[in-house]
C-alpha cells in the first residue's frame, strides 16, 4: 500500500476502530450469534480489527502469521466463515467512509479507494484460504477415521476374530479392508478369521473377488477364513454369477460361524 494512504489511515485508526466497532454490534443483531456471549463477541472484534491494522506497522509475513492463528482459533470453536467475509466487507465501508471525510482522502479518493480495495481484497483471499484449507483438513480426517472404523477386526474369543461389513465395497474400500485384516491377524493372533457381511446389500463379482483375495491374504499369513452372512439373496446371485466360493467355509449366520469357528481352535461354549 501507498505510504500516502498508510498515512491516512494511521491518522484516522481510533475512528476506524471505534466506527467497525459499532458497525459490528448491528452485525450481530442480523446475524445468527445468539449462543455467543457479548464479552466474548466484542473482544473477539476487536481482536479482529487490530490484527488488520497493525498490518500496516508490522508488515505482511508478520500479519499472515497473526492472523493464520486467529481464524484458525475461530474455525476450532465453530464460528461461521460468514463472520469474517461480512466483517470484512464492513471494515472497508467503514474505512472508506471515515478516509473520505479527510480533505487529503478526497483529493485521492480513487487512489484512496483502490488501495484500500486492494488490501481488503487480499485479505478476503488469505481468509478463505484458511478456511477452505482447514475444512479439507477436517474432511479428510473424519474420512479416514470413517474408513477405519468401516472395515474393523474385531477379536471375540482367543485366536478368533470376526469382520464385519456394512454397506457397499469398491476398491478403495476393499483395499483397506485388506490391510486392516492382515495387521489384525498378526496383532490378536488369530487362527480363525470371520467376514461378516451380512451388512453388505450387493455381492457381485467384483466384491466377490475381493472377499475371495482377501480370504487368500489371511491364509498366507497362516489364519483361515469364514465368510459368514450369506443370505438366500445372496447366495443366489452368487450361483447364477458363478463365483467359486469353495475355498473356504461359508455359514449363513454369525453364530453358526463361530461354532464352526470354536470347532476349529479346538474349543467350546460349556454350560455351567
Amino acid at each position: 500500500m501507498k505510504p500516502s494512504v498508510v498515512r491516512l489511515i494511521e491518522a484516522k485508526r481510533d475512528i476506524i476502530f471505534d466506527n467497525w466497532i459499532k458497525e459490528t454490534e448491528e452485525i450481530k443483531r442480523e446475524a445468527n450469534f445468539e449462543n455467543i456471549s457479548d464479552y466474548v463477541y466484542t473482544t473477539t472484534n476487536k481482536e479482529f480489527v487490530e490484527i488488520i491494522l497493525n498490518a500496516l506497522s508490522h508488515g505482511q509475513e508478520l500479519f499472515d502469521e497473526h492472523f493464520s492463528q486467529f481464524t484458525e482459533g475461530l474455525i476450532q470453536v465453530g464460528w461461521p466463515l460468514s463472520y469474517l467475509t461480512t466483517g470484512l466487507q464492513t471494515f472497508r465501508k467503514v474505512m472508506l467512509d471515515t478516509l473520505y471525510d479527510d480533505d487529503e482522502a478526497k483529493l485521492k479518493e480513487i487512489e484512496v479507494y483502490y488501495e484500500v480495495s486492494m488490501w481488503v481484497d487480499q485479505i478476503v483471499n488469505t481468509l478463505v484460504n484458511e478456511y477452505s484449507g482447514s475444512w479439507e483438513n477436517t474432511v479428510f480426517l473424519q474420512k479416514m477415521a470413517l474408513k477405519e472404523l468401516s472395515a474393523p477386526l474385531i477379536p471375540v474369543f482367543e485366536d478368533i476374530s470376526v469382520m464385519p461389513l456394512i454397506g457397499t465395497i469398491d476398491t478403495e474400500r476393499a483395499k483397506l479392508i485388506m490391510e486392516n485384516l492382515l495387521s489384525g491377524v498378526i496383532e490378536h493372533r488369530s487362527e480363525v478369521v470371520l467376514i461378516d457381511i451380512t451388512g453388505v446389500p450387493v455381492v457381485d463379482t467384483m466384491v466377490a473377488n475381493h472377499i475371495i483375495q482377501a480370504s487368500e491374504a489371511v491364509r498366507l499369513v497362516g489364519a483361515k477364513c469364514i465368510l459368514v452372512g450369506i443370505r438366500p439373496e445372496i447366495a443366489q446371485t452368487i450361483v447364477n454369477l458363478g463365483i467359486d466360493l469353495t475355498k473356504f467355509p461359508t455359514k449363513n449366520t454369525l453364530k453358526k460361524g463361530i461354532e464352526t469357528a470354536l470347532e476349529m481352535t479346538n474349543k467350546k461354549i460349556v454350560t455351567l
